[in-house]
């Protein structure tokens, strides 16, 4: 019979000899993962192609709730995570001070400053426990904000309980974790730590010494610690490194002295009214040629200000 000859398997015919979609076939058309819309798509979005978006997304989300809490510059602080308040040796003083130093420099530094909806000078840890919660605890203690850029880890990782939960961002990616940690830093101080915080330190003194960075202030807390830890004079020694590079960091003792290590060497403190402050000619107006000042800070998101 002519209009009932059978028809292709997309197609089945009705008895009025009026061909309709096979249910079948429909089904299984929306369910398909080709279907799915790919913003949807968990196995696509997590695939290998995918890698370059997920990078952005990294980036995006992060940068996105920096902007809208105001978060213009940051003080990097980093140390071991293993290190507890109450721990042996020196470990209880490295914690109380790298506490102190996070409610100093929260109190001083410009994260409390309302300046025009702004802040600057934010601590960022990478998030963990020990010497970086003490940092964010700091700066708790302060009543300001701090940020923490926590990394997916099988151990040892997850968030302190003093950053502030809008400003606690975990990463796949350590590549992008680093990115966020150097592209607003206004200084690094490095307390005592293992290979995480050497890899930061070096990171960062890596940037300065081949200029991919602005001449940030770092400072390593605990001199005894980190000339054992690291032969700077066999490096110089040896040829590998010049001896000007080691002029890229400091040395402090105390909470207080990495503070004013880090004005002297020209943190940028809004407000600050003395020669250490980048920022101290912008008080009553003047105009300078010091060396120790540099133009007004960028406005968020502008190009100079995406280290």
């Amino acid at each position: 019979m002519g209009g009932m000859t059978e028809n292709n398997s997309s197609q089945k015919a009705t008895s009025d000899g009026v061909s309709q979609p096979d249910s079948g076939l429909a089904f299984s058309q929306r369910n398909s993962s080709s279907y799915i819309l790919p913003a949807l798509d968990q196995d696509f979005l997590l695939g290998d192609s995918m890698r370059g978006v997920r990078f952005l997304l990294e980036y995006a989300k992060a940068e996105e709730a920096l902007r809208s809490w105001g978060v213009r510059s940051t003080i990097v602080v980093f140390g071991s995570a293993r290190v507890r308040q109450n721990g042996p040796g020196r470990h209880a003083y490295w914690y109380e001070q790298a506490r102190q130093f996070g409610l100093i420099a929260s109190q001083r530094g410009g994260a409390l400053t309302d300046n025009g909806g702004v802040r600057d000078n934010v601590i960022a840890t990478g998030g963990g426990p020990g010497l970086m919660e003490a940092a964010n605890r700091g700066a708790h203690d302060a009543g300001a904000p701090s940020i923490g850029f926590n990394i997916r880890l099988p151990r040892e990782q997850a968030p302190n309980d003093y950053s502030a939960p809008e400003l606690t961002f975990q990463f796949h990616y350590f590549a992008m974790r680093k990115m966020h940690l150097a592209m607003r830093a206004n200084a690094l101080v490095a307390f005592p730590g293992g290979f995480g915080t050497f890899d930061e330190l070096f990171e960062i003194l890596t940037l300065r010494q081949t200029g991919k960075s602005p001449p940030i202030p770092i400072v390593l807390f605990d001199e005894k610690y980190w000339r054992a830890a690291v032969n700077f004079d066999a490096l110089i020694a040896s040829g590998t490194v010049d001896k000007s590079d080691c002029t890229l960091f400091r040395f402090a003792e105390d909470a207080e002295e990495i503070w004013n290590e880090l004005l002297s060497c020209g943190l940028g403190v809004p407000g600050l009214s003395c020669a250490a402050s980048r920022y101290h000619h912008l008080l009553d107006g003047r105009s300078t040629t010091s060396a120790t000042t540099v133009a007004s800070p960028a406005p968020l998101g502008s190009a100079t200000s995406r280290r």
